[in-house]
Formats: C-alpha cells, structure tokens, sequence
C-alpha cells in the first residue's frame, strides 16, 4: 500500500520533477519507506557518474556512495521516516564516487498520504556556491567574511562579524545568507570544516591539534561537528582521502 501510495505521490507531482531536472545545483530526490530512491533529477545520475535514472531508481545510498557514507545518508534517511521529523538545512559535505566533492545545504521531508500515514521522503540538496565578494554593494561584507577566512581560529560570535561589517546582526544575516545561502554561523562553521580537512590531507598533525587550529576548544565536539558535516570522523575522513602505502 505505502509503495503505491508513494508511486501515485510520484505521478501527481511530474511536472515538479521535471523543472528539477534542470537545476544543476541541486539535487533533488524522493524516497520511499527502506531509503530506495524512488525519483531523482537528472543532476543526481550525473553526479554518481551514471547515464541514466534507471541506474540509480531502487537502489539505497549504501549502494551508490562510497562506504562509510552511504549508510550515513541511510541511517539518517531512516531517522526522518520514523521519526517524522524533517531535516532542515544541514551542512554536509558530499563525496561522489567520481571524486568530486562539494558543500551542500540538505534538507529531507515526509511525505505523507492522507490514509496511509508516512509513505517516503522527499528532499534537496542545495550546492554552497563559492560566492566572492566583490562589488560595491557588498563592501560592507567583505571585512566580516576576511575575518573568517583568516581568524576561523578563533571564537568568532555573530555581533562580532556583524560590527565588522557595519551592519546590524538582522541585516548581516539576512545578506550572508542571500550571498552565500548560509546563515553566518553555518559560514564559520563551512570554513573551520573546510581549514580542517585541508590540514588533514595535508600534514600529520594530530587530530586534537586540528581542532584547536580551527577554533574547537573541545575536540569531543569538533569531532562530532565534523562526523555530522562530513559524514566520517576526522580520523577516518584522513585515512580515506590518503593512497595505500606502496
């Protein structure tokens, strides 16, 4: 009954699916109750590398992501179809089996039947562009996102960055947010990430020492942080992204 109500879902919102298919910084997808894609967009096969959305259609993320990410995706998809609470505008950074990777704002919804209850989940996820600040209508901005860009290290509260670019901490967020898609907190939280995963890949530091560097006082809660965003503790995030010994 539910896939059925799920596939009747599916048809009845075909045209939404289509202008989906033309969206190449999103990926959009629909989900029924064991986390098998049941629609996606054509932005979805091309980053797994496929050719065509039967590829890709039945099929869980722990068969079309790298391990151990894709039972993370899994897991969590199974989180918001029991609990039936949606998913609202995660950081995550995706890694496709191509190689690529990419910062992305993910959120997942039920999706529900009037007489069958939960029968799936819908969801995007949204590409974080690498916006510049550039212009002079965003002159005001570019102090605040220096100072993040360069003292990620260091606690960096809102009204702090908001004084520095001479705006109130409504009118700051609001412009972050519209120029970068991010709230300012998931800004310094991106950046901090992002300084962490290059020192991974780059050194042998210890990972506590990582974690103080980007601004994490607790390495507990750096760890979890970035477990969340990445889906990989630093620890394993390193092992991966580094060849095998000859």
């Amino acid at each position: 009954m539910s896939e059925t109500a799920l596939g009747a879902a599916v048809r009845q919102a075909g045209f939404v699916l289509a202008l989906f298919d033309h969206l190449p910084d999103v990926v959009f997808f629909v989900k029924d109750l064991e986390g098998r894609y049941a629609a996606i967009n054509d932005t979805l096969v091309e980053r797994l590398g496929r050719r065509r959305k039967e590829e890709v259609l039945g099929r869980t993320t722990r068969d079309l992501f790298p391990a151990p990410l894709g039972e993370a995706y899994l897991q969590q998809d199974l989180s918001v179809l029991e609990s039936g609470r949606p998913l609202v505008d995660v950081l995550e950074l995706h890694l496709y089996p191509g190689g690529t990777e990419g910062w992305c704002i993910t959120r997942k919804t039920p999706v529900r039947t009037p007489h069958d209850g939960i029968v799936g989940l819908a969801g995007t996820s949204r590409d974080v562009p690498g916006a510049a600040i550039e212009g002079k209508h965003l002159a005001g901005l570019a102090e605040a996102v220096r100072l993040i860009r360069t003292h990620y290290g260091e606690p960096l509260r809102v009204d702090r960055l908001a004084a520095a670019s001479g705006m109130s901490v409504y009118r700051f967020g609001r412009r972050i947010r519209a120029l970068f898609g991010l709230t300012p907190a998931q800004l310094v939280a991106q950046t901090r990430l992002d300084a962490a995963r290059t020192l991974l890949d780059g050194g042998s530091a210890p990972v506590a020492e990582i974690a103080l560097a980007c601004g994490y006082s607790d390495h507990s809660a750096f760890t979890r942080q970035f477990k969340r965003a990445v889906g990989l503790t630093p620890t394993e995030y390193r092992r991966r992204r580094r060849p095998p010994p000859i």
